[in-house]
């Protein structure tokens, strides 16, 4: 497909990406990530991190610390900081196990970040779609990257549009701002793109129910580029059967 792209349109999209590249550059973030280490109930190192860790359904404990201290990680939401010198110790819960994530700014894999690959923006992946809400939110559970791992969601409703001649349907899952998200896979899924899902932001429906799908922002998540991290995968109804040739590609290709 050839790319074509208005000269605002290709400008907004470029702002999009920078914004994108400068996140991941970010140098205690995703991409600093050296380790995740699971904890157990019994106190013991961590790799070559401070003091002795140990975890139960309640609390992170810790000794050696500033003393002892115990942490309450909150299932699913982002971790509580430890600070080790330069570094950050990550404390989050998962599907009720404990894990700690290390992010260095001399980790190698920041080092080596070059960006982000991308199809260029082109228009014609920018459709409309209209919403159609469901009488209650429901809760739709994904597997994760990590085997064993569970991730679920708030989905509020269904996107009905059509994409590169095909009409096609996704379940839109909601944010706490009242926006919306998608987590798609496509043709592209595990080829050019990042094979466990790609991720849409979507700005909520208008008062007819019509929203704006822009494929061209159609995100990775922080699993395509680090290990150590434990995204959730596209649920079965969100697979589309076309190529998708827009937004983020695989970086590890």
């Amino acid at each position: 497909m050839t790319t074509t792209a208005t000269a605002p349109f290709r400008t907004a999209w470029n702002d999009w990406h920078a914004d994108r590249e400068r996140y991941y550059r970010d140098p205690l973030g995703w991409v600093s990530i050296t380790g995740l280490y699971w904890l157990t109930e019994e106190f013991e190192t961590v790799a070559d991190l401070p003091g002795q860790w140990r975890a139960d359904a309640d609390a992170v404990y810790v000794e050696g610390i500033d003393g002892a201290e115990r942490l309450e990680p909150v299932e699913g939401a982002p971790g509580l900081l430890v600070d080790d010198g330069d570094r950050r110790i990550e404390v989050i819960r998962r599907t009720g196990s404990v894990g700690l994530r290390v992010h260095d700014p001399r980790s190698p894999h920041l080092a080596q970040f070059s960006g982000i690959p991308a199809y260029g923006p082109d228009e014609r992946w920018h459709v409309t779609g209209t919403f159609t809400p469901f009488q209650h939110a429901e809760t739709v559970t994904t597997g994760a990257v990590v085997a064993g791992l569970e991730h679920h969601h708030s989905a509020v409703g269904t996107i009905d549009f059509d994409i590169a001649g095909t009409a096609a349907r996704l379940i839109a899952f909601a944010r706490t701002d009242g926006s919306l998200h998608l987590l798609f896979t496509d043709a592209t899924s595990g080829v050019t793109t990042y094979p466990g899902a790609r991720s849409l932001a979507v700005v909520g429906p208008d008062d007819a129910g019509q929203v704006v799908l822009d494929f061209n922002r159609a995100a990775n998540l922080p699993c395509s580029f680090t290990d150590f991290a434990t995204c959730p995968v596209a649920p079965p109804e969100n697979r589309l059967a076309v190529a998708v040739e827009a937004g983020e590609k695989d970086p590890r290709h």
